[in-house]
C-alpha cells in the first residue's frame, strides 16, 4: 500500500502551506507554522520555504486557490532544477481525499497534512506494546476514508457498463473497485481486532490502578513541550525521558512520590496539542484514564511562550473532550528564567499589550486570578521548586484526609524516643 507518512526517520526537505482566514489572522497563522515546523523537525524533516495565502476560509478541491498551488509548483520545479529536491509539502489543517488526490496530481510530490505529521511522531516515538497499538487503531481510522487515494494505481482503467457500453473498456476493467473493497474489510478487521485489544489494555490498566492502594493521584497535564517530564523527574527524584522536542513523552509514566511523610502517585502524560485529531484522543483512551482518574492535576504551563494562554485553552478544552474537567487544579507555569517582555519607551503613548508586561505584573495579573491556584517556577534552574512541593503537600493532604479518613498516621511526625 502507498505510505502516507513518513517512514523513516531521514532528514528530507519540506515546503508549509498555511492559511490566513477570517477567523485565523496572519500573527495566529505564522505561531501554527512555527509550529507545524516543530512537528516536521522532530519527525526528521527540515523546513525550507513556507507559503501563505489569505482565503475566506480552505479550498475545498485544493486547500489553497489556483494561482498559490501553481506558485508553490513553480517553487518545487526551480528547487530540483537547482538539484534541491523538496521532499513534500506539509499543509497546516486535516486535508480531505479528494484536497490531498488533486494537490497530488498537480505537485507531483509527497503531500501530509498537519494530522499525518503528528501520527508519523506518535508511531516513531511509540516505545510500549499499549503505545503502539494506540497509534496503529489512530492511523487506520486516519487511512480509511482516505483509502481512494492510497489505491489509485488501481483504480478501474476504463468506463462505460453493458455489452460494449464503454469505449475500450473491454478487458480493461480493472481490480480497483475490489480491492478496494478488500483493503476496506482488512482495515476494518484490523481495527476490531486493535480495539479488543485496547480493551485488554484496558482492563489491565484498570487493575493496576486499583492495586496501587490508598493513594492520592496527581496528574502532570499541560501542552507538548512545556517541561512536565523534567518537573517529573524534579519531584520524583528519577530519571524520566525529557527532550526539547514535541511528544517527547507518549506512554504515561507513574511514579510514587514522597513529599515530608506524605506519599502519593505522580504520572506524566502525553502533551495536547493545536487541532490534535480527535481520532488519536479516542485511541488514546487507556493513556488518558490516568488523567480522568486524577484526584489533583497539575496544568504546566510554559509562560515564555508567547501564546501560552491560548495553550491554557487547548488544554482545558482538551481536559473537557475526555472528561476530565472540573477537577481540582493548580496551574504551574514553568520557564520563568525564559520569560522576556518587550519595554515600552516613554514617549510611546499606544496601548500596552501583554508583550509589553513584565514578569512580576504578569505573575500579579494571574494570582490575582486564580488566588492561590498558581505558582511560578523554573523546573530547568529549579526555581521555587520548594514552594510548588509545599503547596503540592498541602493539597495532597487535603484531598487524602477527604478520602481516607481513617488514615491520617501519613501525618504525624514521630520524634525519636529518648533512652
Amino acid at each position: 500500500m502507498k505510505e502516507f507518512v513518513i517512514s523513516e526517520a531521514q532528514v528530507e526537505t519540506a515546503v508549509l502551506v498555511g492559511l490566513i482566514t477570517k477567523t485565523q489572522d496572519e500573527r495566529k497563522t505564522n505561531e501554527y507554522l512555527d509550529e507545524l515546523a516543530f512537528l516536521a523537525e522532530t519527525a526528521g524533516a527540515e523546513v525550507v520555504k513556507r507559503f501563505t495565502q489569505k482565503l475566506d476560509q480552505a479550498n475545498s478541491v485544493t486547500y489553497v486557490g489556483k494561482g498559490k498551488l501553481e506558485e508553490i509548483k513553480e517553487y518545487i520545479r526551480n528547487e530540483e532544477e537547482a538539484e534541491r529536491e523538496i521532499g513534500m509539502v506539509i499543509f497546516d489543517d486535516e486535508l480531505s481525499a479528494k484536497q490531498i488526490r488533486n494537490i497530488e496530481a498537480e505537485l507531483k510530490i509527497k503531500i501530509l497534512d498537519r494530522t499525518s505529521l503528528i501520527l508519523d511522531i506518535f508511531a516513531m516515538r511509540a516505545q510500549t506494546a499499549n503505545a503502539k497499538t494506540q497509534v496503529e487503531l489512530a492511523q487506520y481510522k486516519y487511512m480509511l476514508p482516505r483509502l481512494q487515494r492510497l489505491w489509485t494505481h488501481l483504480e478501474r482503467q476504463g468506463g462505460g457498463s453493458g455489452a460494449g457500453g464503454g469505449k475500450g473498456s473491454v478487458g480493461l476493467r480493472g481490480p480497483g473497485e475490489t480491492q478496494l473493497e478488500m483493503d476496506r474489510r482488512i482495515i476494518l478487521n484490523r481495527m476490531s481486532l486493535l480495539k479488543e485489544r485496547l480493551a485488554e489494555i484496558d482492563k489491565q490498566k484498570a487493575t493496576q490502578r486499583k492495586n496501587r492502594g490508598r493513594l492520592i493521584r496527581v496528574a502532570l497535564v499541560g501542552y507538548t513541550n512545556v517541561g512536565k517530564s523534567t518537573l517529573m523527574t524534579l519531584l520524583s527524584k528519577s530519571e524520566v525521558f525529557a527532550e526539547n522536542k514535541l511528544f517527547a513523552t507518549l506512554d504515561t509514566t507513574v511514579r510514587k512520590v514522597i513529599i515530608e511523610n506524605l506519599p502519593f502517585l505522580l504520572s506524566d502524560t502525553v502533551g495536547f496539542i493545536r487541532k490534535l485529531p480527535t481520532d488519536l484522543v479516542d485511541s488514546f483512551k487507556s493513556t488518558l484514564d490516568e488523567v480522568r482518574e486524577a484526584d489533583l492535576l497539575l496544568h504546566i504551563v510554559d509562560i515564555s511562550h508567547p501564546d501560552f494562554e491560548e495553550q491554557i485553552e487547548v488544554v482545558n478544552k482538551t481536559l473537557a473532550d475526555i472528561g476530565a474537567s472540573g477537577k481540582p487544579m493548580i496551574l504551574v507555569f514553568n520557564k520563568i528564567d525564559a520569560y522576556t517582555y518587550v519595554a515600552k519607551a516613554e514617549d510611546d503613548l499606544t496601548p500596552r499589550t501583554k508583550e509589553n508586561l513584565t514578569l512580576e505584573e504578569l505573575m500579579k495579573t494571574w494570582m490575582a486570578k486564580m488566588e492561590d491556584n498558581c505558582l511560578f517556577i523554573s523546573a530547568r534552574e529549579r526555581v521555587n521548586v520548594e514552594e510548588l512541593k509545599s503547596v503540592v503537600y498541602q493539597r495532597v493532604k487535603e484531598l487524602h484526609v477527604q478520602k481516607y479518613p481513617y488514615n491520617d498516621f501519613l501525618y504525624q511526625t514521630y520524634e525519636e524516643e529518648e533512652v
